[in-house]
């Protein structure tokens, strides 16, 4: 049998000799640091509960659009994939994973995956046909076994920090269970995100403001009692060891109202009579409102705009959201995010992070308002652009004009815990990459490069994310 490309010791560097072995020497110093994962999906409560993993459809292939949205490409109904009131069996999902294989080559997911296999589950075949129920078999074994529960792995994967996305009312139980763990070293971090409780268009809107206001209002009522008790509840965050507040917005446009619009447009949405320009202003001034929170609270502000979530409506009303066809279209930063940053841009201690699914803003947008706004750093390529080459090009197009210390550090922004690792590998193999062509090209010295690539990877997470 050839040995898995997932072994090779040079994946994703350099082909040049000489350059290759520049970037050799810069991914040795980082390979071993710990891992810092700011903003990602995964449940506090399977860490906290440390239960086995269920199956290896489950783990791998049901709750990971990536790869459920590329199987579906290739025809296989989403039912079959695990999804929907009747779903198929574990075992027939795998097989049609496995049957889709060949689809995956060169995507991000498969090399993800590839490095599961390798480095977390010590499997060495390719997925086929032919020999998926006996890759199952040997993964289902595996997940039996105690060292491959989640705490374990968590140590095994040398986490530091891992950040979760949790609702406003959430009682962050679990979070509060793992700070009080004497043997669980690790930090596991709640992340406010009220995207249900600012949109009117979210269909929950109406019943989740009712609720946060019954919940944290502090017996106030109507707008008053809303901004209250988000305020509430960003501290109850805080308390828990929140450093961050995600914010999943369709577009990043902010605008300021005075108290009486705001209130007015709010009651609107509450009565079920807000039209389509009272909602987005509603919203845009809300994440304004959320700027002023931070400023405030400190929490950092993460802004993830772009993405048209739910693009196939008769997907969504059978299986849901996240489900794989979340489509990224063009945004604009300048103008939108500017009644902002007009307030917030130089206040004190506050931190913004801007996220983008738009390459072109990164060059022209997000590089020079990171380069003037000391709020402003700019968000690591995320979602469909966490990928070897979209990274490669975030860091072409953003470093000339901002540099290195404007960026946040790596963001896996995953649910898929077991591909933590190979996600954070493959940051650093490509900051490795670039650092090493700039030293080959006498752009900076490789002493330098030393220095930073240590910045970018452990320095820079912590200092936008106040860890």
């Amino acid at each position: 049998m050839a040995p898995s490309i997932a072994a090779h010791p040079d994946r994703l560097l350099p082909a040049e000799p000489a350059v290759r072995e520049i970037a050799r020497s810069l991914y040795s110093r980082v390979a071993g640091l710990p891992i810092i994962s700011p903003h990602g999906h995964v449940d506090a409560g399977v860490i906290e509960q440390n239960l086995p993993f269920p199956d290896p459809a489950a783990l791998l292939v049901t709750p990971d659009h990536y790869v459920t949205r590329l199987i579906h490409a290739g025809g296989v109904p989403m039912d079959r994939l695990g999804l929907g009131a009747s779903p198929a069996g574990s075992r027939e999902v795998w097989r049609n994973f496995c049957a889709a294989w060949p689809a995956f080559e060169g995507t991000a997911s498969g090399y993800w995956i590839r490095q599961e296999f390798e480095h977390v589950f010590g499997l060495h075949e390719e997925p086929t046909v032919e020999n998926a129920d006996r890759l199952y078999d040997a993964l289902a074994s595996k997940l039996e076994e105690p060292g491959f529960r989640p705490r374990q792995l968590f140590k095994e994967f040398n986490i530091e920090v891992l950040a979760t996305t949790d609702d406003p009312l959430d009682s962050l139980d679990s979070h509060a269970a793992l700070q009080a763990d004497p043997a669980f070293p690790g930090r596991v971090l709640p992340t406010f995100r009220p995207d249900q409780y600012l949109n009117m268009a979210h269909p929950a809107w109406q019943g989740n403001v009712e609720r946060l206001i019954a919940v944290a209002g502090g017996g106030a009522s109507g707008y008053a009692g809303y901004i209250r008790a988000l305020e509430a509840r960003r501290r109850h965050f805080v308390e828990r060891g929140a450093v961050s507040a995600d914010h999943g917005v369709f577009t990043p446009a902010t605008l300021k109202l005075d108290d009486a619009e705001a209130e007015r447009l709010f009651e609107r949405g509450r009565a079920g009579q807000a039209g389509p320009k009272e909602r987005d202003a509603f919203e845009a001034h809300m994440i304004y409102q959320m700027a002023r929170m931070s400023v405030e609270d400190g929490l950092v502000m993460t802004i993830h705009p772009g993405s048209y979530r739910n693009h196939h409506g008769p997907t969504f009303d059978a299986f849901g959201a996240d489900t794989g066809h979340d489509i990224p279209f063009a945004v604009n930063y300048t103008e939108a995010i500017r009644p902002l940053l007009k307030d917030f841009g130089t206040a004190k201690d506050f931190h913004l992070v801007l996220f983008t699914l738009d390459e072109t803003v990164f060059s022209r947008e997000l590089a020079p308002l990171a380069g003037f706004y000391p709020s402003v750093y700019i968000g690591a390529p995320w979602w469909f652009l966490d990928a070897p080459d979209a990274m490669l090009r975030f860091r072409s197009a953003v470093t000339e004009t901002a540099g290195f210390s404007r960026s946040s550090g790596f963001i896996d922004d995953t649910r898929a815990f077991c591909s933590i690792p190979a996600r954070h590998d493959t940051s650093r193999r490509i900051e490795a990459s670039f650092l090493a062509r700039l030293v080959a090209e006498h752009r900076i010295s490789e002493e330098r490069a030393h220095e930073l690539i240590v910045d970018i990877v452990d320095a820079s997470p912590r200092r936008v994310f106040k860890l």
